[in-house]
């Protein structure tokens, strides 16, 4: 009776170690069938996709959805007259929740050199690479004029995010999170004074 209890885990033992596979590539046997989801089919993000009613994979964000720790951006203009519209009442229903300190201002110009340099130059004068190099059709906007220091910082936040009322500067809310923002904005604030 020992030998056949014996016996028999010993088959068990053996077919256990048998069902082992030692190709790290090949998993075995899949129970739940081929069209489970074991073997999901996937398409690549920029990749056409007959699933998706637009064919197009890589879908953006839904209309008023708000990235995880942001807050909710409440004027998306259709129109420029809802721009001029949306941006006045930015400025003043928009308050900026970041002190400038010196950390703040420093990653102000860390971001500024990453978003705007490139278009408003260095020093806000509007002689950045884009239009020196003649890549850009007009001159941007003097940072450091009179126009945009005496404009609420609500407005400045609401410029980056949603791009200028005359579509020359196009919206970087999508690039630059609103903290960073407010950041840039407390930056510009000094470029006057250099």
């Amino acid at each position: 009776m020992k030998n056949r209890y014996f016996f028999l885990i010993l088959i068990i033992f053996g077919l256990s170690l048998s069902s082992c596979v030692q190709d790290k590539n090949n998993p075995g046997y899949a129970y739940m069938g081929k069209h489970d989801m074991y073997y999901t089919k996937y398409y690549k993000a920029y990749s056409p996709n007959p699933v998706l009613p637009n064919g197009q994979t890589d879908q953006p964000a839904p209309v008023g959805s708000v990235a995880r720790n942001q807050s909710y951006f409440p004027f998306h203009p259709k129109n420029i007259a809802e721009k001029v519209a949306d941006q006045t009442k930015a400025g003043i229903e928009l308050k900026n929740p970041i002190q400038p300190d010196a950390a703040s201002l420093a990653e102000g110009k860390r971001q500024y050199g990453i978003f705007c340099a490139d278009c408003h130059g260095v020093q806000g004068k509007g002689d950045g690479h884009l239009y020196t190099a003649k890549l850009f059709p007009a001159k941007p906007r003097d940072l450091t004029g009179s126009y945009v220091q005496n404009m609420p910082d609500g407005s400045i936040f609401f410029i980056i995010t949603e791009g200028s009322i005359s579509g020359l500067m196009g919206p970087h809310g999508v690039q630059v999170t609103p903290d960073n923002r407010w950041k840039i904005v407390n930056y510009l604030r000094t470029l006057v004074k250099k």
